[in-house]
């Protein structure tokens, strides 16, 4: 299986929706060539900043064929699954392979706690599902829980598809262990907190799942850039650089942000599904201000 695109700034695309949430598809083809033009890797659709949690299935397909028909090949496009039931991730799964994405991420079942062997089951069934699909594994522990490196390896090992993972732990020894245990295999390793993607290129990630690439995605992809080019100081800065950016989002509820800095910017991506709300007032002032003093926007 081809894995050679895996690699570099992959953007967890934000959803547009108009007044009834209803995906806004010119906004969207409006927001796919903003990321594409800004030097994207790859689309990340459903993730957790492109608000799959509220979205109908019916609403998905829809969604994922106005995404590859506006990125017409130029990039690779990925599947987001973040079902609590395994069928319903089968179901997701499998639409995305007929609709013709690249592949599918999975996130880990939020609300229950299920056990190692559970988890496994889980990600087996919904790769198995779709053969010939490249997998990753989304180890996302704000679901109150995390995939520990031992068993994305198992799953690594024993499941032919799964190729890689996207770790959004913030913590850089689950990193490093995932990279130190996949020595060897045909497995990605992306980092999925943006305030680490030059660190995580050090230790040997394939690249990184950034949202602010929906804002800023030359300064993102600039990191990345960089560090292919060798230019180690130029990449680093670039990251310190993103830094503050990425940390205006904790301003917001999660994961208002990304919609609220794109705004600001004037890429017009409307407000979040309720119940979210854009943020207002002091703070998102307070947004403002950071982005300017960073020089995102023009005061």
């Amino acid at each position: 299986m081809n894995t050679d695109f895996i690699k570099g700034i992959i953007v967890p695309i934000l959803m547009p929706i108009d007044k009834n949430e209803n995906v806004d598809e010119a906004k969207l083809r409006r927001q796919v060539d903003h990321v594409i033009e800004g030097g994207v890797d790859g689309i990340l659709l459903f993730g957790s900043n492109g608000e799959f949690y509220a979205m109908e299935y019916e609403e998905m397909g829809p969604a994922l064929k106005i995404v590859l028909d506006q990125a017409a090949g130029r990039v690779p496009t990925y599947v987001g699954i973040g079902t609590i039931t395994t069928r319903s991730g089968v179901k997701i799964a499998k639409m995305a392979q007929e609709c013709g994405a690249q592949g599918i991420s999975i996130l880990q079942p939020m609300f229950i706690a299920p056990s190692d062997e559970e988890l496994f089951c889980h990600y087996k069934t919904i790769a198995d599902a779709v053969p010939d699909m490249p997998v990753l594994i989304y180890n996302n522990p704000r679901v109150g829980y995390g995939i520990s490196p031992a068993l994305g390896i198992r799953m690594a090992k024993e499941i032919d598809n799964v190729v890689g993972i996207k770790d959004s732990s913030g913590n850089m020894s689950t990193l490093c262990e995932f990279i130190r245990l996949s020595r060897g295999l045909d497995f990605k390793v992306l980092a999925g907190k943006d305030t680490m993607i030059m660190p995580a290129l050090a230790a040997g990630a394939a690249g990184a799942v950034a949202t602010t690439a929906n804002f800023v995605p030359e300064l993102v992809c600039s990191i990345y850039k960089y560090w292919q080019e060798g230019k180690i100081e130029e990449s680093r800065e670039a990251q310190f650089r993103l830094t503050p950016i990425r940390n205006t989002l904790d301003l917001a509820s999660f994961p208002v942000g990304t919609k609220d800095i794109a705004n600001l910017m004037g890429l017009d991506v409307g407000d979040p599904y309720l119940p979210n709300k854009s943020t207002s007032g002091e703070k998102l002032e307070k947004m403002r201000k950071i982005l300017i003093e960073n020089g995102v926007i023009k005061e």
